[in-house]
C-alpha cells in the first residue's frame, strides 16, 4: 500500500487541482478554493484513522480535536462566559487528541471498516453536516465540502489498490482487495453499524435538492 506521505501528497495535489478548477469554472468563489483543497487532503488521509502509524493517527486526530473546540465554541459561546468557555474548548481538545485517539486505537484493525466506501460516505455526511449545522454554511457549499472528502478518501482506497498491483514482478499482492471495497465484509456486524449511523444523520443534513444542483452543475462543468 501507499505510505501516509505519498497519500497525503496525491490527496493535496488532487485537492488543490479540484478547488480551482471548480472556481475556474465558476462552482464556487475564490474563497471556498482553500476548504475545498484542505478537506480534499483530509479525505485522503482519513481512511488511515486506523493505521499503526503513529503520524497518521497524531494528525488525524489533532485535526479532528481542532474541529471539536471550532464546533463547541460555536455551539457553547451563548452559555458561556469566555474563561468557562476557554477550559471548556481546552477539555475538548484534550478529550479528543488524547482520550479518544487512544480508545479508538485500540479497538481498530487497519485496513478495517475505514477502508470502505461506507466508511468514506460517512465521513463525508459527517462534514457536511457540521458545515450546515455549526458553522451555518449555505446548503450547497456544505454539499462541496462533504463531497470533497470523499473524493479524498477515494483517492486514497484506488492509491492503495494501485500500489498492490506489483507490476516490476508482474503479480497482485495479497493486500489487493483489501482497501477498496463498499464496506469490510469480515466485519458485517460494525459495518451495519456504521450503515446505522451515516443514516441516523440524514435529518441533519442540508436538503437533497443543493446536492442534485451541485452534481448538476458539476456534470454541466465536467461534461
Amino acid at each position: 500500500m501507499a505510505d501516509f506521505r505519498t497519500h497525503l501528497g496525491v490527496a493535496a495535489g488532487a485537492g488543490i487541482l479540484l478547488a480551482l478548477g471548480g472556481w475556474q469554472g465558476s462552482l464556487w468563489s475564490s474563497g471556498a478554493v482553500a476548504p475545498v483543497a484542505v478537506l480534499v487532503a483530509f479525505g485522503g488521509i482519513l481512511p488511515d484513522i486506523d493505521s499503526d502509524n503513529s503520524h497518521a493517527i497524531r494528525l488525524i486526530f489533532t485535526l479532528f480535536a481542532i474541529l471539536a473546540v471550532a464546533g463547541g465554541a460555536l455551539l457553547f459561546q451563548a452559555w458561556l462566559r469566555p474563561g468557562p468557555l476557554l477550559v471548556a474548548c481546552g477539555a475538548l481538545f484534550l478529550a479528543v487528541r488524547y482520550v479518544l485517539s487512544g480508545v479508538f486505537k485500540r479497538f481498530s484493525v487497519h485496513r478495517g471498516i475505514w477502508h470502505s466506501l461506507l466508511a468514506a460516505l460517512l465521513g463525508g455526511m459527517l462534514v457536511t453536516t457540521a458545515s450546515y449545522q455549526f458553522f451555518s454554511q449555505a446548503a450547497w457549499l456544505a454539499w462541496v465540502h462533504g463531497l470533497a472528502v470523499v473524493s479524498g478518501a477515494t483517492i486514497h482506497l484506488l492509491l492503495d489498490e494501485c500500489y498492490s498491483v506489483d507490476l516490476v514482478g508482474a503479480r497482485i499482492k495479497r493486500s489487493f482487495g483489501t482497501a477498496f471495497k463498499l464496506f469490510d465484509y469480515r466485519q458485517p456486524f460494525n459495518s451495519l453499524l456504521m450503515l446505522l449511523l451515516t443514516t441516523a444523520l440524514t435529518p441533519w443534513l442540508p436538503p437533497w435538492s443543493a446536492l442534485a444542483g451541485v452534481l448538476s452543475r458539476g456534470a454541466r462543468w465536467w461534461f
